[in-house]
């Protein structure tokens, strides 16, 4: 741990700083407002992401541009209202309509104040002219028209907010002193631009069309109820879902005791949602508020007709009749305009041209379900412990990681903190805050990548220049994780040598092309190299002519590298076997080559002259590697391995060759071949290798009849097994003239 914080312990701090900014923006203390807008362009995108489907309890009754050409242009007059209404609720049965315009103003288009007055004045002497005009008052009073098609019918009119006081208010959903003293902020208004009182005293209700953008001017939040004097007022969407519903009050809900609000909840007076008692309903329908008694609005489709949320009938169709009366029947219907010279399109996040009319039908759609996006109270906790827990695990992984692992962490956390929040969204209905996790990602993943180039990468880069011609790309790899623990200054240190030759290399050169020769050594030292620097990780040391000499221990230390040098001795035979039979096809010179290895202190490090160096090693212990290889011609065997690497690789079987003294040497070593892993070899080979050491026991005792015949047997079973002819071979010699009797059965060998 004292290695991990002297190597890492900088970037760690700076990486927890990182965090600790993140966690005060997250909480308030600081603002950052690009995180801000980042925010909201995630939220966008999650609106803009989401699939609509057309939900046939809503209906707009559209004064499109055909209607408009067809009835005359807008706005029409109070009588072609009336047969709307009439339409509507009598003829298609609507559940409800909420008109999104404001009848302010008196119609006086029908001509009869002006018939009055001539009756009153330039033709009063006309004999029944008085009286016809009387006879025609109600037929031309086309505000009375429209009051009477709605008296009765569940027709909610809709109305603005504004500086000056006209119209008439419907009755608030409640007022202040319904508030029991508690404060329940909302967006207050000074005036109104209302309904005529004939219009409004005649509609089953009214309500607030008025839209209130955010400071960049999209719209994305809605008011349910506005404050006007002391009363709390529906928006349209709550007052025709209210209508179409036959609720009796809409009342608020306070879950939280007065004393008992935090600072968030008392920023809206702890009013949580608001409660719509209704007929058709045993329990009251619960609609959730934030702030101001806003709520989001869920955006379904790009709105329009081919916005696909909403079913959109022509309101000429209507008057027409049409539309095919199940299309409307129960349904609730809004009247509004998607004209583009009407002025009631929207910026919203969706589109930019979205009509008014649509974003109602969106908030009635929500309070039918039940669907409200809203960022609960809790939401900054989580998003503290998002942010901490993003940031603290990134800080300390991406300090360790290497960098492709870094990016894919830093991408798996980023794609765990937007599904988190899309699940929260979609699941839960939580709008929470993801940019500045996200942000926070990125910073320490740039941080860190940054960090590593300019103080790590260099030492990397230099390792595996000095290191790459040597070992296996996966060995620098490991290396460049901590270079400081490698280092080619000479060192004295317990490792595994091997020498490989080619047997006969001078005849098959001569038998060769050049071409054909350097096509054949290629191939040769290219499998004997991937052998090396495989699976068993191996230091390639040098090629000497067609030579190789490798070795394990160095410079990434491996408790078991006398089983490496083992091991990939053995798969090297068998790529010499395969490349034997491919020369042989060719037409080539056979391959074989003898490989000797030995385990040992040895001095390892980059030697050489002021003019060229290496990374090698040297040592008694690497000569003897070195007459190992030499020697595997005399006993006609592959490998050979010296005493300490078969006591250091037990879990192979060997043959025991000869007790040897080489050149150079005083002490008599004991030299083996190894025959494969012994919990791998067949019935077969173990009983063979078994006899073959009983066979050698019985020469060193000079059982010369005993040992040759139990020779005799095992060359009788494998003719090609150069050991057993040299054995014969020897016994013959030995029967003929005995060895003397301070023989200790050891074979001198007085040439390298």
């Amino acid at each position: 741990m004292r290695r991990l914080l002297a190597k890492h312990g900088v970037r760690w701090l700076l990486g927890m700083l990182l965090t600790l900014v993140a966690v005060l923006q997250v909480s308030g203390d600081l603002r950052f407002d690009p995180i801000d807008r980042m925010d909201t362009f995630f939220a966008d995108l999650r609106l803009r992401m989401a699939e609509p489907e057309l939900d046939e309890r809503i209906v707009i009754v559209d004064i499109d541009e055909r209607s408009i050409a067809e009835i005359g242009h807008f706005p029409w007059n109070r009588k072609v209202v009336a047969q709307l209404v009439t339409r509507l609720a009598s003829d298609y049965e609507v559940a409800a309509a909420g008109f999104d315009i404001v009848f302010a103003e008196a119609d006086d288009s029908s001509g009869y104040d002006v018939l009055a007055d001539l009756a009153r004045k330039d033709l009063r002497d006309v004999a029944g002219f008085g009286e016809k005009v009387a006879s025609l008052r109600d037929a031309l009073d086309y505000d009375g028209l429209m009051a009477r098609a709605m008296e009765g019918q569940n027709v909610v009119l809709g109305y603005t907010i504004s500086d000056q006081r006209k119209g008439a208010l419907p009755q608030p959903a409640f007022t202040r002193e319904d508030l029991n003293g508690r404060v329940v902020h909302a967006v207050e208004a000074k005036g109104f631009i209302a309904n005529l009182p004939r219009l409004q005293d005649a509609a089953r209700g009214a309500g607030i069309f008025t839209a209130v953008p955010d400071a960049d001017g999209i719209l994305r939040r809605s008011p349910l109820l506005m404050k006007v004097g002391d009363g709390y007022y529906p928006a349209l969407s709550l007052a025709t879902v209210a209508a179409a519903l036959d609720a009796r009050a809409i009342a608020p809900s306070f879950d939280t005791a007065a004393d008992e609000l935090s600072d968030s909840e008392r920023a809206h007076g702890g009013l949580d949602s608001l409660l719509m008692f209704t007929a058709v309903q045993r329990a009251p329908i619960r609609i959730p508020v934030g702030e101001k008694l806003m709520t989001m609005i869920e955006f379904r489709g790009t709105g329009g007709p081919s916005g696909g949320a909403f079913l959109y009938v022509s309101a000429a169709d209507v008057l027409a009749g049409k539309v095919p009366k199940e299309t409307l029947a129960g349904a609730i219907v809004l009247v509004g305009t998607t004209a583009p010279g009407l002025q009631d399109l929207r910026a919203t996040p969706v589109d930019s041209q979205y009509p008014g009319v649509e974003v109602h039908a969106n908030l009635i759609k929500s309070i039918l379900d039940g669907d409200f996006k809203q960022r609960p109270d809790f939401a900054d906790g989580i998003e503290v412990l998002q942010v901490a827990l993003v940031g603290t695990v990134l800080a300390l992984a991406l300090a360790v990681l290497a960098p492709l692992y870094s990016m894919l962490l830093a991408l798996a956390v980023s794609a765990g903190v937007a599904g988190f929040n899309y699940w929260a969204y979609a699941s839960a209905g939580w709008t929470l805050s993801m940019a500045m996790p996200l942000v926070l990602a990125g910073s320490l993943f740039v941080f860190n990548l940054g960090w590593g180039y300019l103080f790590e990468f260099r030492k990397s880069r230099a390792l595996v220049s000095r290191f790459g011609e040597y070992v296996a790309p996966e060995l620098v790899a490991e290396m460049a994780e901590d270079p400081e623990k490698y280092s080619m200054e000479g060192e004295s240190r317990e490792l595994t040598v091997m020498f490989v030759d080619v047997r006969g290399f001078t005849t098959i050169s001569e038998g060769l092309s050049p071409k054909q020769l350097r096509e054949y050594i290629n191939l040769y030292l290219t499998a004997m190299s991937e052998d090396i620097r495989g699976a068993w990780r191996g230091t390639l040391d040098k090629y000497i002519g067609d030579a190789v000499m490798a070795f394990w221990g160095a410079p990434v230390a491996f408790p078991d590298h006398a089983s490496r040098g083992v091991a990939t001795a053995l798969l090297m035979q068998q790529s010499a076997e395969r490349l034997n039979q491919d020369f042989l096809r060719r037409g080539w010179p056979g391959l074989k080559i003898g490989i000797g290895v030995n385990s040992g202190m040895m001095h390892v490090g980059d030697m050489g002259s002021a003019i060229r160096k290496a990374y090698t090693v040297m040592g008694d212990a690497v000569n003897l590697g070195s007459r190992l290889e030499g020697i595997t011609k005399v006993y006609g065997v592959g490998i050979c391995v010296g005493e300490a690497t078969r006591a250091a690789a037990p879990e192979f079987a060997y043959r025991e060759l000869d007790l040897v003294r080489v050149k150079g040497k005083n002490e008599p070593v004991a030299i083996y071949e190894p025959v494969g892993r012994a919990s791998e070899l067949a019935p077969e080979v173990v009983a063979a290798v078994d006899a073959w050491n009983a066979a050698l026991a019985l020469v060193r005792v000079r059982r010369w009849d005993e040992a040759q015949a139990a020779i005799g047997r095992l060359a009788a079973a494998d003719p090609a097994c150069g050991l057993y002819q040299l054995y014969l071979a020897r016994i013959d010699a030995w029967r003929a003239e005995p060895p003397g009797a301070d023989w200790d059965g050891v074979t001198n060998f007085e040439t390298k």
